[in-house]
């Protein structure tokens, strides 16, 4: 394991969209500890958007312990508290209602991912993506059970039907991804609002970009918006890189 403290930062954005009347997305920015997420709503404009700030808030009010591991546990108990809530008001309403998640925790020189439904989490690291998250969707399943080739996901009419969804059941089982984090990576977390618009080798030139996290966050919801963005679009982008080393000069006659 890397133990190295890495220096950590992070941008996000929201964006309606170009059809959307409202934003159901949310995210959740704790760069101070090292937590960003992303969640996208479902169950119409007031309830979606109300899921995905339940969910958000749950994770942005999180007690989270110092330890990586336990603060991975932590987000994880996070998002089921906010799955409780969500169940039980859609229960009251008789209106199904819930979210998607993908949160990220990068803290001595570690990372984790934990996520529900379709929401992405990806890392660019020495020039190459790698997806980090899988799609809790009916396609994805059919997928890995062979009976849809990966090339006829993305057209399928029931591509973005979740298999999984906070809110959606009384229980929930939540993913979980762990690694070591270097210095140099490059992570992307986004709604399906992004990655419906702009491809995995688009993305990977994007994030390779040397000109800041803010521009290369801008670049993606402005690339969505000029294709239409038929769906909200959320995007957050962390860096991580070596820690700036202070240097300090003695102080005349040294420390009394």
């Amino acid at each position: 394991m890397n133990g190295r403290t890495l220096r950590t930062e992070g941008v996000a954005a929201s964006h309606v969209g170009m059809v959307r009347r409202a934003n159901e997305d949310s995210f959740c920015d704790r760069g101070a500890d090292g937590v960003w997420a992303v969640a996208d709503g479902m169950g119409g404009h007031a309830h979606g958007d109300w899921a995905s700030q339940v969910l958000t808030t749950a994770l942005a009010d999180a007690a989270l312990p110092e330890d990586f591991d336990d603060a991975c546990r932590e987000i994880a108990a996070a998002i089921h508290a906010g799955n409780a809530r969500i169940w039980t008001e859609a229960q009251a309403r008789g209106q199904q209602m819930g979210t998607t998640v993908a949160a990220l925790l990068v803290r001595d020189g570690r990372f984790g991912v934990v996520w529900v439904g379709d929401s992405r989490a990806y890392l660019l690291r020495s020039g190459v993506l790698y997806q980090l998250t899988r799609d809790h969707t009916q396609v994805q399943e059919m997928v890995d059970r062979g009976l849809l080739e990966p090339h006829e996901a993305a057209a399928h009419p029931r591509s973005h039907v979740l298999a999984r969804a906070v809110g959606v059941t009384a229980t929930l089982e939540v993913d979980v991804v762990v690694d070591t984090a270097e210095a140099g990576d490059v992570f992307l977390l986004c709604s399906d609002g992004l990655t419906g618009q702009v491809s995995d080798p688009e993305l990977t030139a994007m994030l390779a970009a040397a000109d800041g996290k803010a521009a290369i966050r801008d670049r993606l919801i402005a690339l969505t918006l000029e294709r239409g963005a038929p769906d909200n679009v959320t995007v957050i982008v962390v860096t991580t890189g070596e820690p700036t080393l202070l240097s300090l000069s003695p102080m005349p006659g040294g420390f009394a």
